[in-house]
């Protein structure tokens, strides 16, 4: 990303803070924290956010987890999340589009809460290619973003509702990343939130197994005889 489009989208988000404080945490925020604790969030997991704008998800998300990173491109937006959750000790915050971002630890969970569609798609590999380093080895990427076909009637019906970068994508474009940083899709999941149609995705992303062997699944006496009795 050049200089003057982070800058063109940093000023955006600034903007677009207010927006963002006016809605309050609403249904989207609750799925994302329900899907996240049937991914496995628990309350020692260490978790980055990219995207956090002004803290809505990330004061439910600092509330679930052991310590909370959370990051945006926006400065303002950053600063009304600070003042937001100033009274939490268990968390970081960062301005950073993420291709400066540097932690000296790293993640059980990284979370895109609606946030992939915003960030150019010339961009992802790269993005891809952090979060990876970011991830620990039995960590989860987990990413909440419109569904692409739901978006594109937006686009097409609504495109006032539209942010300054909002992008249809496709499971070709993200698989595509995933598989050329190591990383292994998990999960895929179309869902309906808020239509009677799918409109958003929740996608759970893990390293590439690395099989040094690969034993056959051990049942005991109890289950055999079971197994025996229904053939």
């Amino acid at each position: 990303m050049t200089l003057q489009s982070r800058e063109k989208i940093a000023e955006f988000y600034d903007s677009y803070a207010q927006s963002q404080k006016r809605t309050g945490i609403n249904i989207r925020h609750r799925m994302i924290i329900k899907k996240l604790k049937s991914a496995g969030l628990q309350s020692n997991s260490v978790v980055l956010e990219i995207g956090c704008g002004i803290g809505t998800l990330t004061s439910l998300l600092i509330k679930n987890c052991k310590h909370l990173t959370a990051v945006d491109i926006s400065p303002e937006s950053i600063q009304q999340a600070k003042n937001f959750l100033q009274k939490h000790s268990n968390i970081a915050f960062a301005v950073t589009d993420m291709s400066d971002f540097q932690s000296p630890h790293q993640f059980d969970f990284i979370v895109l809460p609606d946030v992939l569609e915003h960030i150019p798609v010339e961009q992802h590999p790269m993005l891809f290619e952090k979060m990876k380093s970011l991830l620990k080895e039995n960590g989860k990427i987990c990413i909440h973003l419109p569904d692409p076909y739901a978006l594109d009637f937006v686009r097409k019906e609504k495109p006032e509702l539209l942010q300054i970068i909002d992008q249809s994508i496709y499971s070709d474009i993200l698989v595509r990343n995933i598989y050329t940083n190591q990383l292994t899709l998990h999960k895929l999941e179309r869902y309906c939130l808020q239509k009677e149609l799918p409109d958003y995705q929740w996608i759970e992303i893990i390293h590439r197994p690395n099989y040094q062997a690969f034993p056959n699944k051990v049942y005991s006496r109890a289950l055999i005889d079971q197994l025996k009795v229904r053939l």
